[in-house]
């Protein structure tokens, strides 16, 4: 029990109250008119409404899972009764609960739980010897019937490009996937290679797949997009015991910074559609998923077990508890890095060519017809639809889609998005709006770092300081909300994306910035991972602020984003983390 709160109650009910923080088994105190008296309130506190007529009070009063009472003191005693138990906090600051539009909690639970041995987790931004030397260490552990795969790597971090004779050096028995900073890129070495019989007269796969190749036209051992997949697909199967537990242990990481809802942007990237939806499903019916989550499942990217189509279409039997499956992610493009695999309307800054699959421009996974009739389909099912459109050619072909379904189905009534909005042509900012179309943003990449590094190199100077253009797309009153893409970053925590939002500088401040121009203010930031995100999920007459009739989402934390330096907003920790009246996390 963390000492700052103080509880001004019976004994009895101070015991009581105790055991209803720390386990979820507890009953609620039975007062005499449910709708009338509150079951518990918060009191002495910095409480943020998020209401512009009425931003903070002092108290707020909790009863059936829903705020009953949210104001001064004074007007709390109404519906104190006998048995409601009083929580003191003492200065403290209470927000309503986070959103995070856009993570991988599967895969991040993979990456940094532990749970599997075989993931080498290599921090972002190493030189190559660096590099490694970590490498050597995790490959020393592994058996010659394992593979070693994790990551991550940045072409202009290592100094050198990656090639699989590089990986050779560290081994030839054990067969070695290193995926990118990004994901959409994978490093392997020869024995990889010769397992999934990939060599000079291997033709990329369609969809934007992509196999470099040296002078002679052989394999340099690093592949993009689809093209991944001819070796992803000869790893064995991680065990449904590991896929539990790192999925389980995502799911508290989230909840200890505050994450109370949350959209997997990808269902099917790590263990199949199928497999993942099974197990959310499982773990919303179990109850240990306590998270509001929605699902996107994949339509048209890698699914190794091939269940895409299938489990879209039998979606409604997984949906249980706080888990729902009404969104469809829509490839349209990659990335603006190295791979030049993000569709641009003008020309990459840098000429690479690695392979003959790559080009100026970058390019888009699908034609625009397709794109159109998929999105035409998923609306008029009610299905959100969630692009992933990097460049700013993609974001164009995710706009014109909709436009098309609008046509055809009548005035939207869904929220679609285009996930990362990485780079957005100004005539078309405007349009999100007369569309009703959400930019969601991805607030981590936009500091100094190895990738926006590379990306600069990519796409110009001019260019970059334009990248993830968030002041631009609330001008034009677009709705913008942030994900946080883990565990193509490091850390779910989503108070470094507030931050950096803020100063678009690295964590803690910094002398050189990323696209300063776009940089907006602490309640900007805020409102983006609450009030927007609810509005985005249609749930904004139940969540995304604190006022009475809303659902009590809510957390406690220990100082206030507005009072301190931006530079210093990462430092923030949550005391307490509640989902509908129930704590689901507490320091």
């Amino acid at each position: 029990m963390n000492p700052i709160f103080a509880f001004v109650s019976c004994r009895f009910g101070v015991i009581l109250f105790l055991g209803c923080l720390l386990s979820t088994g507890c009953s609620r105190p039975d007062t005499s008119d449910a709708s009338e008296y509150a079951e518990f309130v918060f009191t002495n506190g910095s409480i943020y409404t998020g209401d512009s007529s009425k931003p903070w009070v002092s108290s707020i009063g909790i009863s059936g899972g829903k705020l009953l009472y949210v104001g001064d003191e004074i007007g709390l005693r109404k519906v104190v009764a006998s048995e409601t138990q009083r929580y003191d906090l003492q200065g403290n600051v209470v927000l309503p609960g986070l959103h995070d539009q856009h993570v991988h909690a599967l895969w991040g639970g993979l990456v940094y739980s532990g749970a599997d041995r075989t993931k080498c987790v290599i921090p972002q931004g190493l030189a190559v010897d660096n590099f490694l030397e970590l490498l050597q260490t995790c490959v020393s552990k592994a058996t010659k019937s394992e593979w070693i795969t994790g990551g991550q790597w940045d072409v202009l971090a290592l100094g050198v490009n990656p090639h699989r004779e590089l990986l050779d050096k560290i081994s030839t028995d054990v067969p070695i996937l290193l995926d990118d900073t990004s994901g959409h890129g994978a490093w392997v070495n020869s024995l990889a290679l010769k397992m999934a019989g990939v060599d000079s007269e291997t033709i990329a796969p369609s969809g934007g797949g992509v196999i470099e190749r040296d002078a002679s036209g052989e394999p340099t051992g690093v592949l993009w997009e689809t093209a991944i997949d001819l070796v992803r697909n000869k790893i064995p199967l991680t065990s449904d015991n590991i896929l539990r537990e790192s999925l389980i242990w995502s799911l508290n990481e989230m909840l200890s910074h505050g994450i109370t809802s949350f959209t997997e942007a990808s269902n099917g990237f790590v263990a199949g559609s199928l497999k993942e939806a099974q197990l959310y499903s499982e773990l919303a019916g179990e109850g240990v998923l306590k998270q509001r989550a929605r699902l996107c499942l994949n339509w048209n990217w890698y699914s190794r077990d091939g269940t895409n189509l299938s489990v879209i279409e039998n979606r409604k039997q997984y949906i249980g508890g706080r888990l729902n499956l009404d969104c469809v992610k829509i490839y349209l493009d990659g990335v603006p890095t190295e791979a030049h695999t993000a569709a641009m309307l003008e020309p990459y800054a840098r000429t690479h060519k690695g392979s003959s699959e790559q080009t100026d421009s970058g390019f888009l996974v699908l034609e625009q017809s397709e794109t159109n009739e998929a999105v035409i389909k998923f609306d008029k099912e009610s299905l959100s639809v969630k692009f992933h459109a990097a460049g700013d050619a993609a974001v164009r072909s995710g706009l014109d889609a909709l436009e098309a379904a609008y046509k055809q189905n009548g005035s939207p009534s869904l929220r679609h998005s285009i996930g990362h909005s990485g780079f957005i042509d100004k005539t078309d900012l405007p349009r999100a709006y007369k569309l009703n179309a959400t930019f969601e943003m991805s607030p981590y990449l936009w500091t100094p770092s190895p990738i926006a590094n590379e990306l600069a190199r990519e796409v110009g100077a001019e260019r970059a300081e334009r990248a993830w253009p968030v002041r631009d797309a609330i001008d034009a009153k677009a709705l913008v909300v942030a994900g946080s893409d883990w565990a193509v970053v490091p850390s779910v925590n989503p108070w470094i994306g507030i931050e950096t939002l803020v100063t678009r500088e690295q964590v803690g401040g910094s002398e050189k910035s990323f696209g300063k121009s776009q940089a907006i203010s602490v309640l900007e930031a805020i409102n983006l991972f609450t009030v927007n995100a609810a509005k985005h999920m249609n749930k904004e007459d139940r969540l995304g602020r604190i006022a009475e009739g809303m659902l009590a989402d809510l957390i406690v934390i220990d100082r206030n984003p507005l009072d301190i330096p931006a530079s210093e907003i990462h430092k923030i920790q949550v005391i307490l983390t509640m989902i509908e009246g129930e704590v689901v996390y507490q320091k």
